[in-house]
């Protein structure tokens, strides 16, 4: 299977709505999560709401992200931003840092479930690292969900911020806070 990756632009826009389909991807998220400003509530913002922030973002040159494609058809997302422009996740203790000006994050994907596990994550995540380094990123930082105690793999709707095996496959360590759901990782310098 041979994956192509092409960071997200305006035109490319019906492509990522096809990818995510009617419901916006994971239940109305159109991956504005971590985007979610403090006070609204979720319920609120979840569907339209969120797919017009996040067309507008999009449009506008705001929003940051890479879609896979296999044979033309597209199959993968990751976003990526400065880390400020994710104020969920500057809010979130246990992602606390003390550089987040400088940190560039990768926060969610979305992979089809036909090509799950086939190495798209893997393609969308070195291409977001290059893009990044490319904007003069120096820092970069993922938040994947911990592997379970009993050693299974996670559910896919679980997932959706990556998994540790994939951000150590790409050189990304442990940082911060070990306790909660997700860890922060990050990527050396260089």
């Amino acid at each position: 299977m041979k994956i192509a990756c092409r960071e997200l632009t305006p035109a490319l826009w019906p492509d990522l709505e096809t990818l995510f389909g009617p419901r916006g991807a994971v239940g109305g998220c159109w991956y504005m999560h971590w985007r979610h400003p403090k006070g609204e509530k979720w319920a609120d913002a979840k569907g339209a709401v969120n797919r017009g922030r996040f067309e507008a973002l999009v449009c506008g040159g705001h929003a940051h992200g890479a879609l896979a494609y296999v044979d033309g058809v597209p199959v993968g997302w990751a976003s990526f931003d400065r880390r400020p422009d994710y104020d969920r996740l500057n809010r979130a203790p246990s992602f606390a840092c003390v550089d987040a000006e400088a940190v560039w994050s990768i926060p969610c994907f979305f992979i089809a479930s036909g090509v799950r596990g086939k190495g798209v994550a893997s393609a969308l995540l070195a291409f977001a690292i290059a893009a990044m380094r490319a904007r003069g990123a120096t820092i970069v930082e993922g938040y994947p969900v911990k592997p379970a105690k009993d050693g299974k793999p996670s559910p896919a709707a679980f997932a959706w911020t990556g998994t540790v095996s994939l951000f150590e496959k790409h050189g990304f360590v442990a940082v911060g806070k070990r306790d909660g759901g997700k860890q922060r990782m990050r990527l050396a310098p260089r």
